[in-house]
């Protein structure tokens, strides 16, 4: 699994975890860029190509959530899609809904084992590339298991009942 081109964001307004998290993340080939709050990234977004955010929830002038509804509403067809893991240090589950019902793919909380956090990463990049392939090839759907109303895509990771998809 080449990931030697992988970009992530990395937004947080804690410059212990900016320094921690991107030096373990670059050591494990990922190239990081930090970012210590919301304006900073979003413009970075707009303008660079990544194939992951990692956003921290809590932070001053812009959230994480409110960071995520921006990617999600840009005019920029790639950004909008792009797959974000949040960092949460709070144990309000609320929050979590917010950002899932929002398209975050994952939540990680705070602290979290450096081990854990790179396994969500390619979890996540595995999923989202999959998605991608299986948009740019639709001959892959005899890899999806039919029974009755039910259908489970395998490549997407989803499931449909009657046509509509279901958590």
């Amino acid at each position: 699994e080449n990931i030697t081109m992988t970009y992530i964001a990395l937004v947080d307004d804690e410059s212990n975890i900016l320094t921690s998290v991107s030096l373990a993340l670059e050591t494990e080939g990922f190239n990081v860029d930090t970012f210590k709050n919301g304006e900073e990234a979003i413009r970075a977004l707009e303008n660079k190509k990544y194939d992951l955010g990692l956003f921290d929830i809590k932070m001053p002038r812009m959230n994480g959530n409110e960071l995520l509804m921006k990617v999600r509403s840009s005019s920029n067809l790639e950004l909008r899609d792009l797959p974000i893991i949040f960092l949460t240090s709070k144990d309000q589950e609320q929050d979590e809904i917010i950002g899932l019902k929002m398209g975050a793919a994952d939540y990680i909380k705070k602290p979290f084992s450096q081990k854990l956090l790179n396994e969500r990463i390619r979890t996540v990049l595995r999923v989202h590339a999959n998605r991608i392939n299986a948009e740019n090839n639709k001959e892959d759907s005899k890899k999806n298991l039919k029974k009755g109303n039910l259908l489970l895509d395998d490549l997407n990771q989803l499931c449909f009942w009657k046509n509509t998809a279901i958590e």
